[in-house]
């Protein structure tokens, strides 16, 4: 299995839902956690609940192939920041761990939402903020993404992943994609091409399409130390005001 699979997944199981109703009579972040951590097939119907364009048995069946992939998975919860409009956040954080022979493959996945509820379930959620990293190799390889969470429409702008530590002749390959809504509905990964980086990480200008959104890049990384994927969320906004909601 390419080590790019198990990483769509992660992010999928924690948003795939669709704004709803205002935030009332939530779920505590503790029962969100405890609910996402509950082995048991039917756990998160505690807390969810299914809305327009949201199915909680696919969520269910996600999660259950994420836990196929990462069997120590653990998620944890915490209030975030609110947002400009008052609206509370959650900081939601998941890891996980496999072993695919002699090599150890370490994922955590962030996100930062915005979630809405109809009486005492969630039933939406806003993401404004969303990235996973999985590293593999004996120690985890020191790698920054210099992504903006937002951006506007058709605006230019860096996708710069780093690796923080000197390269010490080391050689480093790497690739960067674009990955379409439809690799995103089927948890698919676009097709990443290897190429020899001439400087300590992968460095590019991209574009952000004309209509109001969001992009999703695939990235990897192969080191000596390792190998690194990792996928980040842009969001694609048509007023500088909710550059930063």
């Amino acid at each position: 299995m390419s080590p790019l699979r198990p990483l769509l997944p992660a992010l999928m199981a924690m948003a795939c839902l669709l704004v709803g109703a205002p935030l009332r009579a939530a779920p505590s972040p503790a029962a969100l956690e405890a609910a996402l951590n509950d082995p048991a097939p039917t756990s998160l119907a505690t807390v969810f609940e299914p809305g327009p364009g949201f199915a909680l048995t696919e969520l269910e069946a996600r999660r259950a192939a994420l836990r196929e992939r990462f069997p120590d998975l653990r998620w944890q919860v915490a209030s975030g920041t609110p947002l400009n409009d008052g609206r509370p956040t959650l900081e939601i954080t998941v890891r996980g761990s496999r072993q695919e022979g002699p090599t150890r493959y370490r994922m955590v996945a962030n996100e930062l939402v915005a979630l809405q509820s109809h009486g005492d379930r969630f039933n939406g959620q806003d993401v404004i903020r969303e990235s996973s990293l999985v590293r593999s190799g004996s120690k985890d390889l020191a790698v920054t993404l210099l992504v903006p969470d937002a951006v506007l429409t058709g605006q230019r702008y860096d996708l710069d992943v780093v690796v923080d530590e000197p390269l010490d002749g080391a050689v480093l390959a790497g690739a960067v994609a674009a990955v379409t809504p439809r690799q995103l509905a089927q948890s698919a990964m676009p097709e990443l091409q290897l190429e020899a980086l001439g400087a300590g990480g992968i460095f590019k200008t991209v574009q952000a399409p004309s209509d109001p959104g969001s992009q999703t890049w695939a990235v990897l990384l192969v080191h000596p130390d390792g190998i690194v994927t990792a996928t980040k969320r842009v969001r694609v906004v048509a007023g500088k005001a909710a550059l930063a909601p």
